[in-house]
């Protein structure tokens, strides 16, 4: 999937397998889109009506009849993500996690939401950026079920571990089967992908020799979706990030886990929210994906 914009750091054109800091020169599109009306278009893509209630999408910070000079893209609308938009001419910053899920009972000028729960709210009020998200909205959306498996080379059934209600072509926790030539694979081999891949070392439950044959792939934490999974005869399920007793419980009943992290299975979705914002009618030149993938890191990989 297209990566959009110019580095920030040279301005030159980048790509990358997840997401890349990206910026442009800013340019008028021919007709004035306004943040309601991006809100409008990406709500009729990713609906309301499909996220969980207790979820926050859309617009949740800002002014609907502003005009939008460019959208800065993310994972998380984190205080430095909000800067980072503003500095690059941006005045949306669309996230796939919110800004918040329970409303802030402060806010203060600070550079992280641990320190006052308005954090984020208070920078995009100062900094004049509007943030809208698309969570679990985006989460069940036909886009984002083709990710982690196109990215895993395996086959996607159509079918899921959890369907949404209501619509048994959304849902949670793609089935998929592995392609001819992989048939005899194994978890160690499967989780060698998963590392080259993604470019970090997930945590694997499972023997190394254990065959891989039906995977279940889910981006963020697992939830109910493993045992889901396990009840649907897989033997695989790879996510972003499981509870210690649940990837126990399942390990034990035959299930091989592949755990990213939760950040990691979740990068690519950014790609795909800044398509959405081209088909929205944002011009290609004004469309920024932030770069955060370095929010930690592991010991193996630092050559001392």
């Amino acid at each position: 999937m297209a990566i959009f914009g110019k580095s920030a750091e040279d301005n030159q054109p980048t790509a990358g397998p997840l997401s890349k800091r990206q910026n442009a020169a800013l340019a008028k599109s021919r007709e004035a889109l306004t943040v309601g009306a991006l809100e409008e278009k990406l709500l009729k893509m990713f609906p309301a009506s499909q996220a969980e209630d207790w979820d926050r999408t859309g617009l949740l910070v800002g002014e609907r009849g502003l005009e939008v000079s460019a959208v800065a893209v993310a994972l998380d609308p984190t205080v430095e993500a909000i800067r980072e938009a503003a500095a690059a001419g941006a005045n949306v910053l669309l996230t796939h996690h919110p800004a918040y899920l329970t409303a802030p009972d402060s806010f203060s000028p600070e550079k992280s939401v641990a320190q006052s729960s308005g954090a984020g709210v208070w920078e995009a009020i100062r900094s004049r950026v509007a943030l809208v998200d698309f969570h679990t909205a985006l989460d069940v959306s036909a886009q984002a079920s083709h990710m982690l498996p196109n990215m895993l080379n395996l086959a996607f059934t159509g079918k899921f571990a959890c369907p949404l209600e209501g619509a048994k072509k959304l849902g949670y926790g793609q089935i998929c089967d592995v392609h001819a030539e992989d048939k005899d694979m194994d978890l160690a081999h499967f989780a060698a992908r998963a590392t080259a891949v993604f470019k970090r070392q997930p945590r694997v439950w499972g023997a190394p020799d254990a065959r891989v044959s039906k995977v279940v792939t889910a981006t963020g934490s697992l939830g109910n979706v493993g045992r889901a999974a396990l009840a649907a005869g897989c033997d695989t399920v790879v996510c972003g990030e499981i509870r210690y007793h649940e990837a126990l419980d399942l390990s034990q009943a035959g299930m091989s886990i592949v755990e990213l992290g939760h950040d990691v299975s979740e990068l690519g979705l950014t790609a795909i929210l800044a398509e959405a914002c081209l088909k929205a009618g944002v011009p290609e030149g004004n469309i920024i994906v932030l770069n955060q993938s370095d929010n930690w890191w592991l010991p193996e990989s630092i050559r001392l």
